[in-house]
Parts: C-alpha cells; sequence; structure tokens
C-alpha cells in the first residue's frame, strides 16, 4: 500500500513538470507571435528576432528537461530510501508482534496444562472420595445387620438368664448396676494410684508441664485477615475502562499479574482472584494507582506491574529480615531470607502465618529455656515450621513436605528438619524440640481469636456437636457454649442415672474425638437434675 502511494505522488509530480513545460512553450509561442505582430506593424524584419527567441526557447525547454529529469531521479533515490527504510520498520515490528503472539500463546497454553492437572487431580480424587463412600455405606450396613443380630442375642440371653436366674428385670439390672459402679470404682481407683506412682517418678517433667501451662497464657494481638482483594472504584464507569477497548486492558492486567478480575454486578469494586497471594497484592497495587492516575493502557499497566513486583520484593525482603533480627535465630541464607518474608501475605483460616510463626518461636523458645533445651533451635524451628506455605500455590504437595523440601536444600539443622516434619502430626517427632514447636503451634492458633470463621462454619460445627449428644439415648437436650468449646447436655432421669451419666460423658467425649475436627479442647459436662414435687391439699 505505502509503495502504491509513493509511486502515485511521483507520477504526480512529473505530471506537474511537463504540464509546466507545455506552458512555457505555449508562452514562448505566443511571445513569438506577439513579437512578430509588432514588428509587422512597425514594419521591421522580425525573421532574426524569431530565430533568435526560437532558439532562445529551444535553450529553455533543453534546460528545464534536464532539471525536470534531475528531479525526476533526486525523487526517485528519495522514494527508494524511505520504502527501505520503511520495510525495515514494518518487518522490526511484525517480528516484535510475533514474539509477543507466541508468548501469550506459551502461558496461555502453561495455564491450560495446570487447568488440566487440576481438573484431573480433581476427577481422581472425586473418585476415590465416591469409592471410599460406597465401602463407608457398605460397612454400615453390615453393621447394621451385625448390630442387629446382636440386640437379637442380647434380648435371647436376657430371656435366658430371666428363665435360668427366676429374677425379674429390675433385680437384674441392680445387681448389674452395683457390679459396674464397683468396677469403674476400682479403674478410678487404679488410673488415681498410677497417676501418683507416675508422677512420684516423673516430678521433674511434670514440673516442666506445669511450667509449660502457665506459658500457654502467652497470648498476642488477636490476629484477623481477609483472604479475598477488592478494589473499591469511584463509580460504575471505571469498571468499563478497566475492561477497555475489546476487552484490552483487563487481558493486559491479568497476563501481566497472573490473576483473576472479577467485574460483575457489585457495585464500584472489583474483586481480584488468585491462589497466590504476591500476585494478588501486586494487581491490587496496580489497579489502586491506575485508578487513582487515570491513564489505563496496556504500557502503562505493563510499567505499574514492574515497579510494584520491584517494591514488593524489596518489602518481602525487609519483612524477612526484620523477623530473623526480632526472633534472634542467627544467620539465614538470603533466599529463605526472601521465603520467610512471603509470609507476610499468606494467611491460614485468617491467621498470618508470618506473625502466626514468629509467635510459635517466641512459644517454643520459652518452653525450651524452662526445659533446659537449646532456645535458639527452638526459635529458628518455630520460625521456619510453617516456611513451605511460601509457595505452596506454586508447588505440589503439603506445605509439611514442601518446607522440608526447603531446609533440607539452604542445610537447616536436622532438628529443625525434623520440627518441620512432625508438627501436623504426620510423622512420629523424636526430639523434645520437635515436640515443643507442635505445641506452640497448637497453642498459637487456637487460643480465642487467632482464626477467624465464617459464620457458616461456626453454626455447622456448633449444629453438628449438638446433634452428636442427641444421638445418645437418655439425653434430653444439649447446648453448644463458648463459641463450641463446650458441651452441656441435659439427660432424662428416669434413663439415666448418676451411675450411666459418667460413662455418657466419657461416650460423648469419645464419638466427638473420632468425628469431629477443632481447634483446641471441648469440654462435655453432662448435666442430671431430679425434681420431686408434692402437692399440699
Amino acid at each position: 500500500m505505502l509503495g502504491i502511494v509513493t509511486l502515485t505522488a511521483t507520477d504526480a509530480i512529473v505530471t506537474g513538470l511537463i504540464a509546466g513545460i507545455l506552458c512555457l512553450l505555449v508562452g514562448s509561442a505566443l511571445g513569438i507571435l506577439i513579437i512578430r505582430s509588432y514588428y509587422k506593424r512597425t514594419g521591421v524584419n522580425a525573421q532574426k528576432i524569431i530565430e533568435d527567441a526560437r532558439k532562445a526557447a529551444e535553450d529553455n525547454r533543453k534546460k528545464s528537461v534536464i532539471e525536470m529529469k534531475q528531479e525526476l531521479y533526486k525523487l526517485k533515490q528519495d522514494s527508494e530510501k524511505e520504502l527501505k527504510q520503511m520495510k525495515q520498520e514494518t518487518d522490526l515490528e511484525i517480528k516484535e508482534r510475533k514474539k509477543s503472539v507466541t508468548e501469550m500463546e506459551q502461558k496461555l497454553s502453561d495455564r491450560e496444562t495446570r487447568l488440566d492437572n487440576r481438573s484431573n487431580n480433581l476427577d481422581k480424587r472425586e473418585e476415590s472420595l465416591n469409592s471410599k463412600e460406597q465401602k463407608i455405606d457398605q460397612f454400615k450396613n453390615e453393621l447394621e445387620k451385625q448390630y442387629a443380630k446382636v440386640d437379637e442375642l442380647i434380648a435371647e440371653q436376657n430371656q435366658k438368664l430371666i428363665e435360668i436366674s427366676g429374677m425379674k428385670v429390675e433385680e437384674a439390672k441392680k445387681i448389674i448396676l452395683v457390679r459396674i459402679e464397683e468396677e469403674m470404682s476400682l479403674e478410678i481407683a487404679g488410673v488415681i494410684k498410677e497417676a501418683e506412682e507416675k508422677a512420684k517418678t516423673e516430678s521433674a517433667k511434670k514440673a516442666q508441664m506445669l511450667l509449660a501451662n502457665a506459658i500457654q497464657q502467652y497470648a498476642t494481638e488477636a490476629i484477623g485477615e481477609k483472604t479475598v482483594s477488592v478494589v473499591p472504584l469511584p463509580n460504575d464507569e471505571m469498571k468499563g475502562r478497566i475492561i477497555g477497548r475489546e476487552g484490552r486492558n483487563i487481558r493486559a492486567i491479568e497476563a501481566s499479574t497472573g490473576v483473576d478480575l472479577i467485574i460483575d454486578d457489585t457495585p464500584e469494586a472489583v474483586v481480584i482472584s488468585s491462589f497466590d497471594p504476591i500476585r494478588r497484592e501486586v494487581a491490587r497495587r496496580t489497579l489502586e494507582s491506575l485508578i487513582s492516575d487515570g491513564r489505563i493502557q496496556p504500557s502503562r499497566i505493563e510499567e505499574l506491574v514492574s515497579k510494584f513486583r520491584k517494591e514488593l520484593d524489596n518489602e518481602l525482603r525487609e519483612a524477612g529480615e526484620k523477623a530473623v533480627f526480632e526472633t534472634g535465630i542467627g544467620k539465614v541464607h538470603p533466599e529463605l531470607v526472601k521465603l520467610i518474608g512471603r509470609l507476610k501475605y499468606r494467611t491460614s483460616y485468617g491467621q498470618n502465618v508470618l506473625d502466626h510463626s514468629m509467635e510459635v518461636a517466641f512459644l517454643a523458645g520459652k518452653l525450651a529455656s524452662e526445659i533446659g533445651q537449646n532456645e535458639m533451635i527452638a526459635r529458628r524451628a518455630g520460625l521456619l515450621h510453617d516456611i513451605g506455605k511460601a509457595c505452596d500455590s506454586e508447588v505440589e504437595g503439603s506445605h509439611v513436605d514442601i518446607g522440608v523440601d526447603i531446609a533440607t536444600l539452604f542445610h537447616e539443622n536436622a532438628t529443625v528438619i525434623e520440627a518441620i516434619a512432625s508438627h501436623h502430626g504426620d510423622k512420629e517427632s523424636t526430639t523434645i524440640i520437635a515436640q515443643l514447636v507442635s505445641a506452640a503451634d497448637t497453642l498459637s492458633a487456637a487460643r480465642p481469636g487467632a482464626r477467624s470463621e465464617s459464620i457458616e462454619n461456626y453454626i455447622k460445627r456448633l449444629t453438628q456437636l449438638e446433634e452428636i449428644c442427641n444421638d445418645f439415648k437418655g439425653v434430653d437436650k444439649s447446648y453448644a457454649l463458648q463459641a463450641g468449646r463446650e458441651i452441656r447436655v441435659l439427660v432424662k432421669p428416669s434413663e439415666v442415672d448418676d451411675t450411666l451419666a459418667y460413662k455418657l460423658a466419657r461416650d460423648i467425649r469419645m464419638k466427638i474425638e473420632s468425628t469431629m475436627t477443632y481447634p483446641g479442647t471441648i469440654k462435655v459436662t453432662v448435666i442430671r437434675e431430679t425434681r420431686v414435687q408434692e402437692t399440699a391439699k
């Protein structure tokens, strides 16, 4: 197209020059006629003058033709040079676009591969869960059949016992209750005796545990952070500017930051979605800067993303250095310091992981110093126990396995590696430091206010707790108190006596432990109330 336009312009110039020459010739002819007429009127012989004029006109014509050819040659050279330069620029631009498209296709391919892998994993997990559910249903049916058989056998045995003994049911029940009470009394006495002997032989350990219980009262400020980034907008018109023409702005933001922008009917707000908290933070800062600046275009987006990534890297490094300095764990590899800093933007059940790790480090250090263990190693293990959460969204596997791999890569102490591997009970701990880190981790997570919980999960957990208690025979009502940390069970006095109340409390406790997952402890209180009422007349 550029070549055609240039040749057309050249043709126009040539046509103009030819027209000028023609005009010059016409003018010369007119001049000759005028001179001839003039000399004819004056009676002068103008033949010689005409010849001179013709000769001058011919010279002018040749000179004009030469100048025209020179001008045409110069124009041709300039046009060829301009065309060559424009062709080079066009080829360079095409190469850059091809490179950009290739990179974009590679990113999309990688993302599609990750999504396919995740989908395959979910399908496999779903198949596994369905298989387990079928096995559980089969096992449940078999248990129900066995329970039915047991009930029949018990009924037959009771009938035979009644016939053999000649006693009534109430009399036999009284004898059985008396024996149970005696056996429980003996069991309680045996437990107390065993505890006394254990206390005598392990008095030092008991004192250390009492000291650890006192340290459990340590608590920092309650931590509650949101895991969803929401960017407020000045008006709904800004949503269209963020999307851009044919969606080029929102595609540029998602491609540069690696997040998903959710722009829905929510008034004056944009939701940023990503499993990586670092990417989510970069996207949040970029959006806020674009909104305040007003210049929303792909080049500006890439510039701000690069800027905030550098700023965030510096912040994470400073946060890691601060945590290392405050906990006093000694020299740490620079790359490991960066990973510690990344925990600043990682949350677990609403609890900031970096603050949680520092809290575990201090608790483990206090416990270690009180029982004569290495305080610095305990703090180091406490600070690094959740280091796997710094990159668990990028690497497959649990944060425990990832943390062990990271600690091994940076040649951490074997005690620290074992503490990381066993702080959730995935591996049996063989050192006291590992046990202290596990205890400190539980204390930090279980204390009131440490972790947030949605109202739906909260209500579901309390309802499940009450349903477990209501399923037992003889239970009248049950109430979950203190945010689910205590359950009070009211029983029917006619069906549950004082002796069975102890057994019921123990059975409820065992069922809660086997069926529920909860932080801390749950206190079970069984209340049996007998009311005797008479009316005086």
